[in-house]
């Protein structure tokens, strides 16, 4: 709408990773050029960290247009794969040809058997794992597992994974001490500061083909590194709104109030505000707790016939201590507790009185059923997962319009050290009938990667979390 206003040839901010537009600044061609030698290097487990909209699907994405030719690659998006389901998706991206209804055992022999080939004619073999925050702690210790794979002077294979900060949270478990051991590059995506958000920002315009002054004055380019907090895909999402909102009045350059607009207009800076808001509640709270806590103190030492002397002015009443002003105290306490009751560590929940009209409980109460009644073969789609109830209601609500409901199961685990609902859909005999009904989902459903599990894969993530 703007481009030619602004003589553009392309949108210059969009969210969606493009390789062609790299930003190396920030650290970030260092970064890259530090993964390209650590895979090529072939040792040990590789680590790289970031924020959410930090730039590391960008990154994974560059890796993999970088990498020399000998280097083959693996991408697994979806993290909330069970154990055993992890050898098989390595196994499906590599297009191995495996016999119907192949067990584990001889998936893993096919695979040991593929990579000493690829090893043998000079080539090598990255599994890069997205999200891996989000990816069962059993699984990331199957995929050491995997990488013990080697010969007597190399890996066989090598993995990289991509995560949020909570990863190294995850890592820091002690029962996977083993995983983080093998970890030998760890690499940290941080947020550009402000200087960094103005060369992106002209970097990305002169990318579009824009050849004129800066567009940004120095004003608007401040309120959007501190609203952005120095991540990139909010930086795209900020820049892109305030060229719109200075299009809309005829301007030719983004000025601090083009910017005002287009931070009303985003989702993310309502979220930043009542984290900020949290965060003074929480401090005015424990001041008054803190001012509770010292007058009790007085109080007490006055009627144990113990006052103490006033220094300078100040004078120590007699009276009972002043209590915390309860509006602010329970600010504080609502920083330190979740809003709602949290769920219990299990898969599918028991619920003694369910509502027929929640769809979210009756769904998982049939899957008890469902679990129940399943052989450990049978293959399954997931669909989707979500840690929000609501979120999956409203996904239930609209899949009951296009799938049979009766088909539609949900579990609830744990991924990241939180509850995480994960929604599958339909019992299959084997993969190959599950592969036809994946072909014939929607394609709205096909954009958020489903894949195939079985339900002995399922169960055993379940009693993992019990």
């Amino acid at each position: 709408m703007y481009y030619a206003h602004f003589g553009l040839k392309e949108p210059p901010y969009k969210i969606t990773p493009n390789t062609d537009v790299f930003f190396t600044g920030g650290k970030r061609g260092a970064v890259l050029d530090a993964l390209i030698y650590a895979i090529c290097s072939g040792e040990g487990i590789i680590k790289v960290v970031g924020e959410v909209g930090s730039g590391k699907t960008m990154l994974c994405r560059m890796l993999q247009t970088q990498l020399p030719e000998n280097i083959e690659t693996v991408y697994l998006a979806n993290p909330s794969m069970a154990p055993d389901e992890v050898l098989y998706a390595v196994a499906f991206e590599l297009q191995l040809k495996l016999p119907k209804n192949a067990d584990k055992f001889h998936v893993m022999q096919k695979l040991h058997q593929y990579l000493l080939e690829r090893h043998a004619a000079g080539n090598q073999v990255v599994v890069f794992v997205e999200e891996a925050q989000g990816m069962p702690l059993a699984t990331l210790e199957e995929l050491r597992l995997l990488s013990n794979l080697e010969t007597k002077h190399d890996k066989l294979l090598q993995i990289v994974l991509f995560g949020q900060p909570e990863l190294d949270t995850n890592l820091n478990a002690s029962h996977i001490r083993q995983l983080r051991e093998r970890i030998t590059h760890s690499f940290s995506l941080q947020p550009l500061d402000q200087q960094e958000v103005s060369e992106y920002l002209i970097f990305r315009l002169r990318a579009a083909g824009y050849f004129g002054p800066p567009l940004f004055t120095a004003a608007a380019v401040r309120l959007i590194s501190r609203t952005a907090e120095g991540l990139v895909r909010r930086l795209n999402v900020l820049a892109d709104k305030a060229l719109l909102a200075a299009f809309s009045e005829n301007a030719y350059q983004v000025r601090p109030r083009h910017v005002r607009s287009a931070i009303a207009d985003s989702e993310f800076s309502q979220q930043a505000r009542q984290s900020i808001w949290r965060k003074w509640q929480f401090a005015l709270g424990m001041l008054v707790l803190l001012a509770g806590v010292g007058g009790g103190y007085f109080a007490h030492q006055w009627h144990s016939g113990r006052a103490v002397s006033p220094s300078g002015s100040m004078a120590i009443a007699a009276t009972a201590p002043a209590k915390p002003a309860p509006g602010l105290l329970a600010g504080s306490a609502e920083m330190k507790a979740p809003a709602a009751k949290a769920e219990p560590a299990h898969a599918v929940m028991p619920v003694e009185h369910a509502m027929p009209e929640d769809i979210l409980q009756a769904r998982m109460q049939a899957t008890q059923a469902w679990l129940a009644r399943q052989v450990e073969t049978t293959v399954t789609l997931q669909l989707m997962g979500s840690y929000q109830d609501a979120d999956m209601r409203d996904a239930l609500q609209g899949l009951a319009l296009r799938l049979p409901s009766d088909d539609l199961y949900v579990v609830r685990t744990r991924v990241g050290g939180r509850p995480f609902l994960s929604l599958f859909y339909g019992s299959f005999d084997n993969r190959e009938a599950a592969a036809a009904a994946l072909k014939q989902l929607p394609t709205n459903m096909q954009a958020n990667q489903p894949h195939m599990r079985t339900v002995g894969g399922i169960t055993k993530e379940l009693k993992l979390v019990q």
